[in-house]
């Protein structure tokens, strides 16, 4: 048995410029997600939010950080709505109750790791 840990997945082009926000396209009442890069430790993935979608409330084991790319969202934690445009993030604790919802279309990056 090999002690080697898994390889992560990459979805997207390795020492390259990508421009993130044109990955993920928008789709009229629905939430769209591109997972970037898959590993053992975390995840990185692309979301398109259509006006009014969101995430309901959930926890996860591990922390997470939402940085907007585009648009605006409305991103609670543990009941605290925190209002949110692009080039800002919020970091969402692990195993504490947070949701989002989509204030217009938007595009958002999820970083999620694992401690």
């Amino acid at each position: 048995m090999s002690s080697q840990q898994a390889q992560p997945k990459r979805e997207m082009p390795s020492a390259e410029v990508v421009r993130l926000i044109d990955l993920v396209n928008y789709q009229d009442g629905a939430v769209v997600s591109r997972t970037l890069v898959k590993g053992t430790t975390g995840t990185v993935t692309l979301f398109a939010f259509d006006d009014g979608q969101g995430l309901s409330e959930h926890t996860t084991p591990f922390d997470a950080m939402a940085y907007v790319l585009e648009g605006e969202a409305e991103i609670a934690v543990s009941g605290k709505p925190m209002r949110t445009a692009a080039g800002e993030a919020v970091l969402m604790p692990a195993n504490q109750p947070h949701s989002l919802k989509a204030l217009g279309r938007f595009k958002m990056i999820l970083t999620m790791i694992r401690l």
